[in-house]
């Protein structure tokens, strides 16, 4: 069966059938073209230092050179074995790498529209929700374009899950972040924490754990707790923060990853290769999430019995944020035209009657500059 270049509608088809289905989806296999004599190898490099993240991304890395018949193969490696965390991106672009799997937060600072492709302070709040602007609102076109703009292919979102904050303080309201030493990955999260009082400073994952030991910093933002426990955080924090009951995480509770490849690389491939790496990474994307709640869920208790105390905001807290994440929203859509449509897109998913929480009166007086 010949397969078509553009498969809209089949990745549509393996959205809905995904969380059912992705395991199988991941080990389906793929009939290698008759012309292609060698294997295209590619070295990719994930943001994740260890853990379920890891260990998820190089079991499934290795099963990509059977899958394709030898056609293609991806070498993996893990975070800053080739490049620093944050020179992800550079690599990409200058060759060192092919490809990476990396937090798309992370590129704030080269990329301002990349803080609308993932999690931020009271924004897109569950898994469904992105993908709803991802396929319903344009937003993988759009992140598209705009890393075609630094030669790379923005292949597809990879599921993730919510982020928490590890502290060596007790942390029961918005009035405890006041002078706290805390790290986030930047961009709006950062001047949301800063806008309450925080000290905010930026980190790499890798270097979380060292910093906190040697009291660096007081808090970290970072992933979530099956990652975290891997990482040994509760040797080094005594109380973890959350959002509210049923919101985990209100600054990044849906920390997106992305699989990028360098546009070069990908143009050598065959139509019928880019179909399959994007319908592969959909299917990765579900495998991917699924691996790390299981293990989310399992670490949960570890945390409890090694004596850690677990804090939630208030619910009358949310409004207090929700106040404070608004202008900085506009703020950093209006930093260029590509963040201003990408949240346009968003804001007309939150304010949907379908979702809600965003109301116009919320954002009175702002304006996005089209």
């Amino acid at each position: 069966m010949k397969v078509r270049p553009d498969t809209t509608a089949t990745r549509r088809t393996v959205l809905s059938g995904a969380a059912v289905a992705g395991a199988a989806i991941v080990s389906a296999p793929y009939i290698r073209d008759a012309d292609a004599a060698e294997t295209t190898t590619w070295k990719v490099q994930t943001s994740w230092p260890a853990g379920v993240g890891l260990n998820t991304f190089k079991t499934w890395a290795a099963s990509i050179k059977e899958k394709t018949g030898g056609e293609l193969e991806f070498k993996p490696f893990a975070a800053k074995e080739v490049v620093g965390d944050f020179e992800l991106l550079d690599g990409v672009k200058n060759g060192v790498l092919e490809a990476m799997n990396s937090f798309t937060v992370y590129w704030v600072g080269k990329v301002p529209a990349t803080a609308f492709l993932s999690s931020y302070l009271m924004g897109l709040r569950y898994p469904h929700e992105w993908d709803v602007f991802f396929y319903s609102k344009d937003g993988l076109k759009m992140a598209r374009e705009i890393f075609a703009k630094q030669n790379i292919m923005y292949v597809g979102r990879i599921h993730h899950g919510p982020n928490i904050i590890h502290s060596k303080k007790p942390i029961r309201s918005i009035e405890d972040f006041k002078d706290l030493k805390l790290r986030v990955p930047g961009g709006m999260i950062a001047e949301g924490f800063a806008a309450i009082g925080a000290k905010t400073t930026l980190l790499p994952g890798g270097e979380v754990f060292s910093a906190l030991e040697k009291g660096t910093i007081e808090a970290a933002d970072y992933t979530g707790p099956a990652v975290n426990w891997d990482l040994g955080f509760q040797q080094v924090t005594k109380y973890i923060w959350m959002g509210p009951v049923g919101l985990e995480s209100i600054y990044q509770p849906v920390d997106l990853m992305d699989f990028c490849v360098g546009m070069n690389h990908w143009n050598k491939l065959s139509p019928k290769m880019k179909a399959w790496v994007e319908l592969e990474i959909e299917a990765y994307s579900s495998l991917h999430h699924a691996a790390i709640q299981k293990a989310d869920m399992e670490a949960w208790p570890k945390f409890i019995k090694a004596g850690t105390e677990i804090n939630r905001l208030p619910v009358s807290d949310l409004e207090k944020f929700q106040r404070v994440a608004v202008p900085i929203w506009f703020k950093w859509a209006n930093k260029d035209k590509d963040a201003a449509r990408v949240f346009k897109a968003q804001l007309e998913v939150m304010e949907s009657p379908s979702y809600g929480y965003v109301t116009p009166d919320m954002y009175q007086g702002q304006k996005l500059d089209l």
